[in-house]
């Protein structure tokens, strides 16, 4: 029948606390090809919902530990994406018209036909599958090559690469520079330029798992695995065959994870944890990292073999403050962007306040700077952005710039003034930021004894470049 097609292969949960209905509604869907499990509470559906993916959740409203309207609108604020069709014995509009406001695909009256429930079931996936196509469509408007904002000349050369590279079928992509450079951006337009733009384009960032899940992320588990291994699980790599799979901060990957993640570049092939079946994929892999790997080779926490198999194709993206040309474009850019997110009408920066921003140095790069203008956009009382409405630090920058009239070779005081601690500090903060910890090095910068480094330390509390010192990378002639 025609609504088989579409349940066939789907996973749906039935949460009821009748059994007779539970398996009456079990039977029926598995007639069309489902697998099909059950919960009888919030609770037990709650830990269903936690340990397996599913397409469609068939929920009762009343049930003995809560109600289904809770639970719904618990797993949207979760961003659950499943299609959850809403029952109820107990007719009510108020209630109907809350569940489809929380994100119910539907809402049926007890007692239905069974053959009723198959139509909705299969209207409301398909619903959930237009509504997945034109996100996927948006998301490749939103980020293809001329994601890439800037006007600066490596900007400009960059966009080009990537649409060369997108392109060019390569299947191994190495993208470095420092944190907040928007390495991200450009691997998303890199997937968007290349003809696999509508296939999956899945990421993950390896210091955002733990060590001992980060595997099953990548490579999946199956069924028994381990402990907590109830049921089958793909991962990321499997998910994303055919398309494009982002590994960020790749730098900080275990050893462990390296060699396997190796062997799969090698052979394109893998096993889930636990499995003895090899699996074929076909994905282009872009890694990224602000780490200098040759340097964590070299310390043995980077399998060099790795890399080189990772570096086929390097792309190196400046710091910020190596590309002037970008901050006006950018900053355009992004007050477009949050004025029309916040829906507030909020035009740009007046031009001294663009001055300012043009001599900042930006040591967060690109995040730095975005998150600044959402900030200012945020808590705009106008329409033009002023230098009141920027952030004390970056007001305080200003003061690292070259004077103007009337003060040539000297430093310039903000419009809005400067609490000259909070001044001090920020440049033994940015002193030591730019030379890795090191207190002597960041004395020669600020022209003054490492003694009065050390002083100004402990007297601002600037007790994490103490540790940074004191670690390996630092200084071994640099006491704390």
């Amino acid at each position: 029948m025609a609504t088989a097609s579409k349940l066939n292969h789907r996973r749906i949960l039935v949460v009821d606390d009748e059994l007779a209905l539970r398996k009456s509604l079990k039977e029926r869907l598995a007639e069309e090809g489902t697998t099909v499990e059950t919960a009888d509470t919030v609770a037990t559906a709650r830990k269903a919902l936690s340990e397996g993916d599913w397409d469609l959740v068939v929920l009762d409203h009343r049930l003995p530990d809560g109600t289904g309207l809770g639970l719904l609108e618990e797993q949207k604020r979760a961003g659950a994406t499943a299609a959850f069709v809403m029952m109820t014995a107990y007719s009510s509009t108020q209630d109907a018209v809350r569940a489809i406001k929380i994100g119910a695909a539907d809402y049926l009256l007890k007692p239905f036909d069974l053959d009723e429930l198959v139509l909705v079931a299969g209207t409301a996936l398909e619903n959930v599958a237009l509504r997945v196509e034109v996100d996927r469509l948006r998301a490749r408007e939103r980020s293809g090559p001329d994601s890439i904002v800037g006007d600066s000349p490596s900007t400009r050369e960059l966009r080009d690469f990537v649409q060369r590279v997108a392109q060019s079928g390569a299947r191994t992509i190495l993208i470095t520079g420092p944190s907040g450079t928007g390495k991200d951006v450009v691997a998303r337009a890199i997937h968007f330029a290349s003809p696999e733009a509508e296939r999956p384009f899945l990421n993950i960032t390896c210091t955002a798992i733990p060590e001992a899940l980060l595997e099953s992320e990548l490579f999946g588990h199956e069924r028994g695995a381990f402990t907590d291994a109830k049921q089958q699980k793909r991962g990321l790599i499997e998910e994303a065959d055919g398309g494009t799979v982002f590994l960020d901060e790749i730098g900080d990957m275990p050893l462990s994870l390296q060699a396997k993640m190796l062997r799969f570049l090698e052979s394109k092939s893998f096993r889930r944890i636990g499995g003895l079946r090899e699996i074929k994929v076909e994905v282009r892999v872009i890694a990224a990292t602000h780490r200098n790997l040759p340097e964590a080779i070299a310390a043995g926490t980077f399998r060099g073999d790795l890399y080189y198999r990772l570096n086929v194709i390097p792309i190196e993206i400046p710091p910020l403050k190596e590309r002037p040309g970008d901050v006006a474009p950018l900053l355009d850019h992004f007050v477009q962007q949050y004025a029309r997110e916040i829906k507030k009408e909020v035009r740009g920066f007046d031009t001294e306040a663009r001055a300012l921003l043009a001599k900042h140095a930006w040591p967060g790069n690109v995040r730095e700077l975005r998150n600044c203008v959402e900030r200012a956009v945020l808590l705009a009382t106008g329409a033009t952005l002023t230098i009141a409405d920027l952030p004390p630090d970056v007001r305080r920058g200003a003061a690292l710039a070259p004077a103007g009239d009337g003060a040539a070779g000297g430093i310039a005081l903000p419009a809005g003034g400067v609490v000259l601690d909070d001044l001090l500090k920020s440049l033994l903060d940015q002193a030591l930021l730019r030379c890795g910890g090191n207190k002597s090095r960041a004395a020669e910068l600020l022209g003054i004894h490492r003694d009065q480094v050390r002083y100004w330390v402990k007297k601002y509390e600037l007790e994490r470049w103490v540790r940074r010192a004191a670690s390996p990378a630092g200084d071994a002639h640099d006491e704390a």
